[in-house]
């Protein structure tokens, strides 16, 4: 009984933390200057676990099957690994020790009889950082927003580290327009056939699969089958150019060249794309604030946590890829991810789910939610970095991103962006890898074209 006063994990936290499915959420932090335990023992004790308490609490299920939160006193000294490699390798022989030694820990199942996180301080130099810190949590602690929250509390600005580090802002998609009566009933009429239609297709979504191709494993358990993480970088600025030409969002333009990206896969790997059932499911933020709040402003409004839904978006195919302008790919993207966000589908599986983990059991909602991410061919997460360069207990960052272990499938985009950069995280395919990088420049060269040809200069204001 004394369980029962303990505060309950959320729905969602509940969902995603059973047999049937955990997600983990592993941020890969490069810094310019080695980070050492102690360095990192003081850190986590003073920058990270004041933050919240879920960070001093294990997860403990009661005589109901309802799991809750209890609070214990955290060792921080037996959170943080240190893992021992040969001295005086090259940054390339290091960077496949990194790369082997992520793959190690990625479905590495957290000890049960302390708070579920962890840290590794993976202390030798890289191509890319003077030292890396693997972060990895239970993401029953929160959601990429919740987690950013704490970062933007608890790093700094490299420039000036008395003020607070800034995101992208949030706007609107379309500036304000006069909107008639009429218009309003219209769309009404429109977001209700297709929320209908929507989430109709997401209760199917637990049978009906998508074709079979290259994109998708036929491996049963294959969310437990080694993995590697590598990154393809993109200038911003060509993200934003191809943007601005057609009016999209930094969203759509990202759908667009995965979607390019994977027909160019599918190619090379000899399979005919032609018109193929491939779709995405796209992680999606289901508060209703805009842009990213600090972790005060996060508690007082109760957002933090897990508040994530998933968007399912038909990936544009063409029978004729070499004949096919590439920006047509992010213009399909486009009208496809506006008229799936013209649906309340999320909202209402939201609600779904709820009453299926009520009546049958967490896990239950954690089958549902496994076949449609099994069923589909990829999943997209998206996260905006700070504007400035950060620091963390004065080490300045050269980048950091997240990823999420635990996601039924063999493609997983995870992308991130800061002011300069765009990366994209595929598996350790080398010929995808080679198609995600070699995109950018076609779009952008057809999205100038498109522009000047299509839009002539009136455009409307996108968002990120």
């Amino acid at each position: 009984m004394a369980h029962a006063m303990l505060p309950p994990l959320s729905p969602l936290a509940s969902f995603i933390n059973t047999p049937v499915l955990t997600f983990y959420v592993l941020g890969v932090f490069e810094l310019e200057v080695p980070f050492d335990k102690p360095q990192a023992v003081e850190f986590l004790e003073h920058g990270f676990l004041p933050l919240s308490k879920r960070f001093s609490s294990i997860i403990v299920t009661d005589e109901k099957k309802v799991q809750r939160w209890k609070k214990v006193e955290c060792q921080t000294k037996n959170h943080v690994i240190v893992p021992t490699f040969p001295s005086g390798l090259t940054q390339e022989e290091y960077d496949v020790k990194l790369e082997d030694y992520i793959s190690d820990i990625y479905m590495e199942q957290l000890p049960e009889n302390r708070p579920p996180w962890e840290v590794h301080l993976f202390m030798y130099p890289t191509s890319n950082a003077a030292g890396t810190m693997l972060f990895k949590l239970n993401h029953a602690l929160g959601d990429g927003y919740s987690i950013m929250g704490a970062l933007l509390t608890s790093f700094k600005r490299v420039d000036d580290p008395s003020l607070p580090l800034k995101f992208p802002s949030a706007s609107s998609r379309l500036p304000g327009l006069a909107v008639s009566n009429y218009s309003r009933v219209s769309n009404f009429v429109y977001r209700c056939v297709n929320t209908f239609t929507d989430f109709t297709k997401g209760l199917l979504g637990t049978y009906l699969k998508d074709d079979d191709t290259v994109l998708r494993s036929k491996t049963p358990m294959v969310e437990f089958a080694p993995v590697n993480i590598s990154s393809v970088t993109f200038s911003l600025d060509q993200i934003k150019e191809v943007k601005s030409k057609i009016g999209a969002t930094v969203n759509d333009v990202t759908t667009g060249v995965i979607a390019y990206a994977l027909q160019l896969y599918m190619k090379r790997k000899g399979q005919f794309v032609g018109e193929t059932k491939s779709t995405a499911l796209i992680v999606m933020n289901l508060r209703m604030y805009r842009g990213f709040k600090n972790l005060e402003e996060m508690l007082k409004a109760n957002i933090w946590g897990n508040h994530f839904g998933f968007l399912t978006v038909s990936l544009p195919s063409f029978n004729d890829i070499d004949n096919v302008d590439p920006i047509e790919y992010v213009t399909r993207s486009k009208n496809e991810v506006k008229r799936r966000m013209n649906s309340m589908a999320s909202y209402f599986t939201s609600k779904f789910l709820a009453i299926l983990g009520t009546l049958r059991g967490p896990e239950a909602a954690a089958e549902y939610i496994h076949s449609n991410l099994r069923n589909t061919s990829i999943m997209i997460s998206n996260m905006a970095g700070p504007v400035e360069k950060a620091s963390m207990a004065g080490c300045p960052l050269n980048s950091f991103y997240f990823t999420v272990p635990g996601v039924p499938q063999v493609k997983e985009y995870a992308s991130y962006f800061t002011k300069n950069q765009y990366s994209f995280f595929p598996d350790d395919d080398s010929c995808l890898l080679i198609c995600t990088g070699s995109v950018t420049e076609p779009c952008v060269y057809h999205s100038y074209l498109h522009g000047k040809a299509k839009i002539g200069g009136k455009l409307r204001k996108g968002i990120y």
